[in-house]
């Protein structure tokens, strides 16, 4: 028996050893604390007099532009009252989206036209008219702000235009300018290369942009010094990535691609698919990272104290059909998925971020669990796919077909809270159309006010 407990210690400690190999165990700082902390006095001991206050997680609420347009484009006033019920509700910190898939932008910038109508749903799709002057981003900046509120906004990043449904037709930046179909991405669909402005597939109906060339990062990069020069908190980037596994394979992604291997290929891109797919994977996943430090140092340059985050789908035993490899370059990925090579750990872009959103967009019946496409469960393995080098905060949406859509769904809405925020560092709710439209708001203040009392 003694030499059974020796065994027993000997195997816990190689396993304690091998976690802290891994990934670093060590409690995070929490880039929300920003106080002085050098000149403090020695903490208080935990006494029934004197008990240790724990400091609460942040919770976002993500506003997505052409959703929320109806009500906001032309109303401070709607404005205010939405984000005085998210701060009665719990919520601490906003995410405005300032460009939508079309490409064009609610914020003052050099680059990109201001859009001034987007497509809205209101029994139907029709194009709703922005007919105010006022800047859009700066009147969430100034009302999130006054409420307590930090302030995010988030771009969608490598789109340039999109078709609509219900005969709307085309809009946005690569639409008005025939010189950027170069821009946009080549698509290899059935043993055929397109470029993707003239297919008509319901698919690739958002217009991509290549994610490999340097105008459009250069274009982008612009864009976020001028978004950076507002008095923001953050800043997050969604769809930064490609569109999906057909995408691209321009000639420009060709030459990047055998800069990479390091020597021409032929039979492109029909070799892909039989000799350099796992390559080909890295390649992409690189193309992502590199762009994501370029990003970055663009915000950075402009205002360092301006945090730089991502929105990324939870989904990562499949989101490398999208070139992205949100994880820490400490995962070993290859270890656990067929298509990972330790030359894709390389490019995990976790530890170039200050703060990730995590869209744990599980149905309404699959909120607690411990595996993918369950709310918890996607918070959890996103925890181990990032070894603390960034925090996150997961969560729901809480409408587009997940089984909230309907309303009626309060209580799943409150269990998300608790699924998602013990698991992660944080909690993010998608999207505020939703909660506004099947008031979810009690059920989220049931959720967060449950979390809180926890900290006491």
């Amino acid at each position: 028996m003694k030499r059974f407990k020796i065994i027993n210690m000997c195997f816990a400690l190689l396993f304690t050893a091998a976690l802290f190999t891994a990934c670093s165990t060590d409690e995070p700082e929490y880039w929300w604390d920003t106080e002085d902390t050098e000149n403090q006095k020695p903490e208080t001991p935990n006494t029934p007099e004197n008990p240790v206050v724990k400091k609460a997680k942040p919770r976002y609420i993500w506003i997505d532009a052409a959703a929320n347009f109806v009500e906001f484009a032309n109303s401070k006033n709607n404005i205010a009252r939405d984000l005085k019920k998210a701060a009665d509700a719990g919520f601490t910190d906003i995410v405005v989206d300032v460009r939508y898939s079309m490409g064009d932008v609610l914020f003052n910038t050099s680059v990109v036209d201001q859009a001034t109508k987007l497509p809205t749903w209101e029994g139907g799709y029709h194009y709703h008219e922005r007919t105010e002057s006022w800047d859009y981003l700066q009147a969430f900046i100034d009302a999130g702000h006054e409420l307590g509120f930090k302030v995010h906004a988030a771009i969608n990043t490598f789109t340039g235009g999109c078709i609509h449904p219900y005969g709307l037709g085309s809009q946005g930046l690569v639409f008005r300018d025939s010189s950027k179909k170069d821009w946009v991405t080549t698509l290899y669909l059935n043993g055929t290369l397109v470029n993707a402005m003239d297919t008509n597939d319901e698919s690739y109906s958002t217009k991509f942009f290549n994610p490999a060339n340097d105008e459009v990062q250069e274009f982008l990069c612009n864009m976020l010094k001028d978004l950076a020069k507002y008095n923001l908190d953050g800043i997050f980037l969604d769809r930064c990535r490609y569109n999906d596994q057909y995408a691209d394979f321009s000639d420009i992604s060709k030459k990047k691609f055998e800069n990479y291997l390091g020597y021409s290929i032929s039979n492109f891109p029909k070799c892909i698919e039989s000799e350099y797919q796992k390559q080909w994977w890295a390649f992409r996943a690189k193309i992502i990272h590199d762009f994501i430090v370029k990003a970055r140092e663009a915000v950075k340059s402009v205002n360092n104290k301006i945090q730089f985050g991502t929105y990324v789908g939870a989904w990562y035993s499949t989101y490398y059909q999208e070139g992205v490899n949100w994880a820490s370059p400490k995962y070993n990925a290859s270890h656990y998925y067929s298509w990972a090579s330790t030359e894709w750990e390389k490019y995990g872009y976790a530890d170039h971020l200050d703060f990730m959103l995590l869209g744990a967009y599980a149905g309404v019946n699959s909120i607690y669990g411990s595996t993918e496409w369950t709310c918890q469960g996607f918070c959890q393995l996103a925890k181990d796919k990032l070894c603390n080098d960034v925090q996150f905060a997961g969560g729901p949406d809480v409408g587009n077909s997940t089984g909230y859509e309907n309303g009626g769904q309060g209580a799943a809405v409150t269990k998300t809270v608790d699924a998602c925020i013990n698991s992660a560092d944080g909690y993010f709710l998608f999207d505020m159309v939703h909660v506004r439209n099947y008031n979810y708001w009690s059920a989220c203040k049931t959720g967060i006010d449950k979390y809180l009392n926890t900290l006491k």
